[in-house]
């Protein structure tokens, strides 16, 4: 019993932070699976940056941020979703994504057309990771 307890426990995870954090956590851990929040990449004033790239680079560095707080990284992500504002950005997402798993091991993925996203960004990642044994 205690072990299927164990399973079905929620951890919050939230990375500390100066701002006002909105209604939501950052990721939460049930078990060994983490269940990642949408990010998007604000700079130190909450704005989207001009280039695309650096938005997809500080939007992958928070994510993983987060998942680092959960005690993960990026090689225990299974699932990312990617939800861009213009799917124009395909390629330069992918520039920077690929930039993330040299080895080539890539977690399952979708990339989707979704129109505007809160504060104009470009892209919003979520995603799911399991914890290593």
């Amino acid at each position: 019993m205690a072990s299927a307890e164990a399973q079905n426990t929620k951890k919050f995870i939230n990375v500390p932070s100066e701002r006002k954090k909105p209604p939501f956590s950052d990721a939460v851990l049930v078990g060994e699976t983490l269940y990642l929040s949408g990010h998007i990449g604000l700079d130190q004033d909450n704005k989207v940056p001009a280039d695309a790239e650096a938005e997809a680079r500080l939007v992958m560095q928070k994510f993983e941020t987060t998942l680092k707080t959960a005690g993960m990284g990026l090689e225990d992500l299974v699932y990312v979703q990617v939800f861009c504002s213009d799917v124009a950005h395909f390629d330069t997402w992918n520039k920077v994504y690929r930039g993330l798993f040299p080895d080539g091991k890539f977690p399952a993925r979708a990339f989707i057309g979704s129109g505007k996203l809160l504060f104009d960004a470009r892209f919003e990642v979520q995603g799911i990771a399991v914890k290593k044994k």
